[in-house]
C-alpha cells in the first residue's frame, strides 16, 4: 500500500451501492415472469450485451435482439418496467460513503459498466448524484471495464494522481486492472469488511 493520502474514491455501482441492474439473477426473474426461453435469451444476451453497455445500442435495440425479435404477448414498456424494478439500493452502503465523503472531504466518482437507460434510471431513482462528483459510465464514454482506458479516463477527469486514488469494486479482476494503472484497490465483499479495510487507508467513522 502506498503512503500517499487518498483524495478520491472510485466506486463501482452494481454489486457495491445497488443490486446489479441486469445480471443473471435479474434476467432469471424476467425469464420466469414472462415465460421466456432461458437458453435462447441468455445466448442472445451474451452476444450483444457488451455492445449495449458500450452505448452503441439503445435499450430498445438491445431488447429487440434478445426478446422482441418475434411477437410477444407483452409490450416493451411492460418488460422495461419489470427490468427497472429489479434494481434495489444497498442504502446502508450508500449512506456510509456519503458520510465518509463529508468527513474526509473526498471526491467520489463512479466507474461503472451499465447501459444508458438503466444507468440514468438508477442514478435518478436512488439519488446517486448526491454521492458522486462525476459518473464514468461505459455507455457514456464507450469504454468498458476491464479496458484500462476507462480507468485512465476516470483519473484524468478527477485530476487525481493514480496513487492518491482508491478503486472499490465487487469484481476482483477489475480491482487488479485498476492497480496495474497505479491506483490503489479494494475488493468489496461486504460493507463491514470494506469499513474495516478502509481503516488502513485512514478512513473510519465514530
Amino acid at each position: 500500500m502506498s503512503g500517499k493520502k487518498i483524495t478520491t474514491l472510485f466506486l463501482d455501482i452494481g454489486g457495491v451501492l445497488l443490486s446489479n441492474g441486469w445480471g443473471t439473477e435479474q434476467r432469471d426473474k424476467a425469464i420466469a415472469h414472462f415465460k421466456l426461453d432461458s437458453k435462447e435469451l441468455n445466448e442472445r444476451h451474451h452476444l450483444t450485451f457488451d455492445t449495449y453497455e458500450e452505448g452503441k445500442l439503445t435499450l430498445t435495440e438491445y431488447l429487440k435482439r434478445i426478446v422482441f425479435y418475434e411477437a410477444r404477448s407483452f409490450s416493451e414498456k411492460d418488460f422495461v418496467a419489470f427490468m427497472f424494478k429489479q434494481s434495489l439500493p444497498y442504502q446502508e452502503t450508500i449512506d456510509f460513503f456519503k458520510k465518509i465523503k463529508k468527513e474526509y472531504q473526498l471526491k467520489i466518482i463512479a466507474v461503472s459498466n451499465e447501459g444508458r437507460e438503466l444507468n440514468v434510471y438508477r442514478i435518478k431513482q436512488f439519488k446517486l448524484n448526491e454521492l458522486f462528483d462525476a459518473i464514468i459510465s461505459s455507455s457514456f464514454v464507450h469504454l468498458r471495464k476491464p479496458d484500462a482506458d476507462i480507468f485512465r479516463m476516470a483519473v484524468d477527469i478527477s485530476q487525481t494522481p493514480p496513487e492518491q486514488s482508491l478503486y472499490i469494486d465487487d469484481r476482483h479482476m477489475f480491482v487488479e486492472v485498476a492497480q496495474t494503472f497505479g491506483m490503489q484497490g479494494l475488493h468489496h465483499k461486504s460493507l463491514e469488511e470494506t469499513k474495516n479495510r478502509l481503516k488502513a487507508f485512514g478512513f473510519s467513522l465514530k
